[in-house]
């Protein structure tokens, strides 16, 4: 089975359009204002609505407080929460039984002991998504175009489902593919034209390149 992809960061029509039309298993809307790709929970809503039923909608948030939270889900209607943030395990299990939506915890990597904060979420998030650590001076948590070295997960149990970011493209995803075998692939960056701008050509040959490394085996896996 091919693995999920999710393309985050969208802000048009056109694209999130684009996205579902070339198999995206998630779309991403991202609320942080710090972020070239922050959009308003109501327009977010609007476009989402070309992907409602064919891709799983993913609310993307930074310690966001309680009104925003409210604001977002009541407005976008996701299918996922995506918490990028320093949220304890215990208030994960608090907003999933607020809102009763799946999480997505992200972790930032860039080294062997980052993996060990894992752990503790374990049984708690629904996925796990494994970013690089940002670069230094950069003050969005993700979106940077940065990778980190793949090689470390291969110490990681083989039943934590992940889905691997930071920095992917069409010219490493094969690469990424063939060192990690991650069940699901999230990109932003890697597929713009200027930061927060879609390429809507580049997503094609993502996703094309996506297929020709999954061609000749599978990488299985897919957990809602």
């Amino acid at each position: 089975m091919k693995p999920d992809v999710k393309i985050c960061g969208l802000k048009t029509e056109e694209a999130v359009e684009k996205a579902v039309a070339l198999g995206a298993s998630h779309v991403g809307f991202i609320f942080f204002e710090k972020s070239p790709r922050n959009i308003e929970p109501d327009i977010a809503g609007r476009i989402a609505e070309k992907a409602r039923g064919r891709a799983k909608i993913v609310a993307v948030t930074v310690d966001a407080d309680s009104d925003d939270l409210d604001d977002i889900v009541y407005l976008l209607k996701p299918d996922i929460l995506q918490l990028h943030g320093h949220e304890s395990p215990e208030q994960i299990l608090t907003l999933k039984a607020i809102y009763g939506l799946p999480v997505i915890k992200v972790f930032s990597i860039r080294e062997p002991a980052d993996l060990d904060q894992i752990d503790s979420y374990i049984g708690v998030a629904d996925r796990f998504l494994l970013d690089a650590k940002a670069p230094a001076g950069s003050e969005l948590p993700g979106g940077n175009g940065v990778t980190f070295d793949w090689r470390l997960l291969r110490n990681l149990d083989a039943d934590v489902d992940y889905m691997l970011s930071g920095g992917l493209n069409k010219d490493n995803v094969a690469h990424a593919l063939a060192e990690t075998g991650a069940r699901g692939l999230d990109v932003s960056s890697g597929v713009e034209s200027a930061p927060g701008v879609k390429d809507l050509d580049r997503m094609e040959q993502f996703f094309a390149a996506v297929r020709q490394a999954t061609a000749k085996g599978p990488v299985s896996g897919s957990v809602q």
